[in-house]
């Protein structure tokens, strides 16, 4: 994906849509047991990317506190009528950027994930490309995002917004 292209996407029932501009940060496939508890799948593609880049274009989500692994919890903005989740905040990064639910966009293809994460407690079936990077918990974002994310974090945190 290109800087000013965007991709959209949104719930099951129509009521939310959204879309994404730009490349986002970076993709997690987490295989945390919490997120294959939350999704009820064997793990979770999240797009992170800045929330000023994620733009509704239909409907106002509904926003749920739930717990996280980290005990900080997360925020999830969710479709009113259809409950799906579309995005989520996670208090260790803040209301700066949007954990966006891949599977949620148009064209899920075109994000696949950078990275797989917590691979410690990912379902044995489940067999990851060649190619990727896994680990068995999280990472050290220096030696992994691109410089380009780096810096467009490094801006993000040092604006405030």
């Amino acid at each position: 994906m290109q800087e000013g292209e965007k991709l959209e996407g949104g719930c099951d029932c129509g009521a939310i849509r959204y879309a994404i501009e730009g490349p986002p940060l970076f993709v997690h496939g987490c295989h945390c047991r919490w997120c294959q508890r939350e999704t009820g799948s064997a793990f979770v593609i999240n797009a992170m990317i800045e929330t000023a880049r994620v733009h509704r274009l239909a409907g106002e989500p509904l926003f749920v506190d739930t717990p996280s692994a980290s005990g900080k919890g997360q925020r999830i903005a969710r479709c009113p009528t259809c409950f799906v989740a579309l995005w989520s905040h996670y208090n260790g990064a803040g209301p700066r950027i949007a954990f966006v639910r891949v599977g949620t966009l148009d064209d899920p293809d075109r994000l696949p994930p950078d990275i797989h994460i917590f691979t410690a407690s990912k379902q044995p079936w489940v067999i990851l490309p060649e190619g990727t990077p896994a680990v068995p918990v999280y990472y050290d974002r220096k030696e992994h995002w691109p410089a380009a994310s780096l810096a467009r974090r490094r801006t993000l945190l040092e604006r405030g917004t």
